[in-house]
């Protein structure tokens, strides 16, 4: 998203606009990043849950895309966050 002005438009949740800027703020050249749920929580003061219901909400509104990752022993690590929109 190049504007956040087109984010705050939308019908979004505030604890959905504030996961969003975070995921933007950490994200690389390539629009990706991977912080794990309870550091995105941790660092927005957010309930865990809220912050997966925020994720969800920016899932469904198409503004980013998750990616399981996973350990060399298989284990599962944190989501990979692609950001569009």
């Amino acid at each position: 998203m190049r504007n956040l002005t087109e984010l705050y438009r939308m019908d979004l949740p505030h604890r959905a606009i504030s996961v969003y800027i975070y995921l933007a703020d950490r994200a690389g050249k390539k629009n990706t990043c991977w912080p794990s749920i309870p550091t995105i929580s941790k660092d927005l003061k957010l309930s865990e849950s809220t912050t997966r219901r925020a994720l969800a909400d920016l899932r469904k509104a198409g503004l980013i895309q998750t990616e399981q990752r996973y350990r060399e022993n298989g284990g599962n690590s944190s989501l990979l966050y692609k950001l569009g929109g």
